[in-house]
């Protein structure tokens, strides 16, 4: 599974999870730590990447344009990396199934 993650997650998460997503990117390691949204989303779109991000903005695109890419809305509020490297490991299974799904292209976790 090849996430990425949006610019307001930490880098560090990459690390974190390599053990589940292995493929995983940050924003910053493909050069669009500054892009806009819209770039973001073609990006993932175009490399296969699932985003990951907090922004309610990739939320609505994935409700007005379908995927690809897929979309996981984190919704922790203010949290730690910790705290959110913690809910995909054990959302894990769940991430499988939405990835997996055709028909799928939005997955708030939180």
């Amino acid at each position: 599974m090849k996430l990425l993650f949006d610019q307001n997650l930490a880098p560090r998460l990459v690390a974190l999870l390599k053990d589940l997503y292995p493929d995983s990117l940050h924003v910053r390691e493909v050069g669009l730590q500054a892009a806009a949204d819209e770039e973001i989303w073609d990006a993932a779109r175009k490399e296969g990447c699932v985003v990951v991000s907090k922004d309610a903005d990739f939320r609505q695109k994935a409700f007005l344009r379908g995927h690809p890419p897929k979309v996981i809305w984190i919704r922790l509020g203010n949290c730690s990396t910790d705290s959110i490297a913690k809910l995909l490991w054990s959302r894990h299974a769940e991430v499988s199934r939405f990835l997996k799904d055709p028909e799928s292209a939005f997955l708030a976790l939180g």
